[in-house]
């Protein structure tokens, strides 16, 4: 069985682009979650481990390396694990196999996958520096004011977030720390939804 993953980060996101010649698969899965969530820790990701497992998956497909996840030690964990299967992935945007056609280990996939994994961290958190950079020099300049004291954002609109409404359906089922590996949300916030959300007698 061949499966195509796509993942997106938030719930209003949509995965198109991603389904690449998805009739050519016998099965697509998706997540909609963050990239820090381990893999296997994701619903589809739970899906996949299970039919890798059981031994009915021979390849997976993924657009890109960053779908697998977003730090760089769980996608080398998570491609160990398919390689001591015997099962290969394939990342399409970058032309990359883990296996060869004799089911051994690409090693010059294995370099660059290793490359760009750090490449990738190290623009993110490139990318969060410039961030809080910009809101220190905003707020030295006085233009960034954060929400305004005593602002108050109502249950209703708060709880309808496609995010929040998610965790809402998780924490049925799902403690605070499972419910906010899941969504990505901090747990501060789980811990919020679940209070104003859940009835008394689930609390």
């Amino acid at each position: 069985m061949e499966i195509l993953y796509c993942r997106v980060s938030t719930l209003d996101q949509k995965t198109d682009r991603q389904k690449v010649a998805e009739s050519s698969y016998d099965k697509v899965i998706e997540d909609k979650c963050s990239g820090a969530i381990p893999f296997f820790e994701r619903e589809g990701g739970k899906d996949i481990k299970s039919l890798l497992d059981s031994g009915k998956l021979t390849k997976l497909v993924a657009l890109s390396i960053d779908r697998l996840g977003r730090d760089f030690r769980d996608i080398i964990n998570t491609i160990h694990y398919f390689t001591s299967k015997k099962v290969c992935i394939h990342f399409i945007g970058q032309g990359l196999t883990t296996l060869d056609h004799e089911g051994n280990e690409n090693p010059i996939s294995k370099m660059m996958i290793s490359i760009l994994g750090i490449v990738g961290e190290m623009e993110r958190a490139q990318g969060k520096e410039r961030q809080r950079e910009g809101i220190r020099i905003a707020k030295l300049k006085g233009s960034y004011k954060g929400r305004k004291e005593g602002s108050k954002e109502d249950v209703l609109t708060f709880l309808a977030k496609p995010g929040n409404k998610k965790a809402l359906e998780y924490l049925k089922t799902h403690n605070i720390a499972e419910t906010a590996k899941l969504t990505g949300l901090h747990p501060n916030t789980v811990s919020k939804i679940r209070k104003l959300g859940l009835p008394a007698e689930q609390l």
